[in-house]
């Protein structure tokens, strides 16, 4: 009988709550840590995607309504985003073409090379504003792993300690110790695997948009050239 409630209360598996109860101060301390990366890595991910889905499609339609429009100065004035990267790019030129033709054109190609370097540089801004977030998914996916492994490997320091102090190297004595220390991997890797692919497809996604910017500036910078040629 006293066999049966012993099978009876053995535990079927595992409980995070309690191998997150049970643990030492230092490995509680880096699994609450691991988990809140964890929580701030998902809230990146779900608000990234849910940005950049925004931001495409305002640039198509953006980018549909430019060159439509009859004159570049008019748009800018009536209907120029100032919050889209777009249209700041094209602020960026038309703010280029005014400053230097105020006065007259007195060097078309050292014009064509301020309209391309003022263009490019919002370009890069741009990319590198959306960037920004992304840097806390690389540092998460890079150093959540080797914060689990020394919660573990402090555990089952803890679990040798143990080990010592009850004289005994029974599996019961340093299998909760050893579970818990592995447990903060465990989540080490929960939180570094999301981040990780999050990462490589948003930066994938910045690249893209960037090259996106970039064909918008090329196309305003030959549109600019076609003015000068016929001055």
């Amino acid at each position: 009988m006293s066999s049966l409630s012993i099978l009876t209360a053995a535990p079927t598996g595992l409980d995070p709550v309690e191998l997150f109860l049970q643990a030492d101060i230092v490995v509680k301390a880096v699994m609450a840590g691991l988990l809140l990366a964890s929580v701030w890595t998902w809230m990146i991910i779900v608000s990234f995607a849910m940005r950049m889905g925004k931001l495409n499609r305002q640039t198509r339609v953006y980018d549909e309504e430019f060159w439509q429009a009859d004159s570049f100065d008019r748009f800018m004035s009536e209907r120029g985003r100032k919050d889209l990267p777009p249209a700041r790019v094209a602020n960026a030129g038309v703010g280029e073409w005014r400053r230097s033709t105020k006065d007259g054109v007195k060097d078309r190609d050292g014009l064509r090379q301020r309209l391309a370097g003022a263009m490019d540089s919002q370009v890069a801004g741009e990319a590198d504003l959306l960037a920004e977030r992304l840097n806390f998914l690389a540092t998460v996916g890079s150093v959540a792993p080797f914060v689990g492994l020394f919660g573990t490997v402090w555990g089952i320091m803890n679990s040798f300690f143990q080990i010592g102090a009850a004289g005994s190297s029974s599996l019961a004595v340093v299998a909760p110790g050893i579970s818990e220390a592995l447990f903060a991997t465990a989540i080490g890797l929960f939180a570094a695997i999301p981040a990780v692919i999050a990462y490589n497809r948003y930066s994938h996604a910045v690249n893209r948009y960037e090259t996106r910017l970039q064909r918008f500036a090329d196309r305003l910078h030959a549109s600019f050239s076609r003015q000068l040629e016929s001055r």
